[in-house]
């Protein structure tokens, strides 16, 4: 029930970031982590992961998503108009 707790007070404070429950061909339980969009980042993937299994550790299985943007491409040290996909898979451990 801890575990639930923890996860559901993630979700509420990341913002538009989700994590579902996932099962990899070998059959083990993993998590695939959306972190899309402006507001969030790789970073905040990586957050939520650690979040998520609480404490001990994971592995990435698989990313996939947009790069990030050179410093010359941005308009004023923005990215503008570029929607920006995020997710990442992981395990834990």
């Amino acid at each position: 029930m801890k575990k639930y707790l923890a996860l559901i007070a993630v979700l509420a404070l990341s913002g538009c970031a989700t994590a579902s429950k996932t099962y990899l061909d070998n059959g083990e339980q993993g998590l695939s982590i959306d972190c899309s969009g402006e507001a969030n980042s790789w970073a905040k993937c990586y957050e939520m992961a650690d979040a998520s299994c609480a404490g001990t550790g994971y592995r990435i299985i698989g990313t996939e998503g947009s790069p990030t943007t050179k410093e010359s491409d941005k308009t004023l040290g923005v990215d503008v108009g570029n929607f920006k996909s995020r997710s990442v898979v992981v395990v834990c451990k």
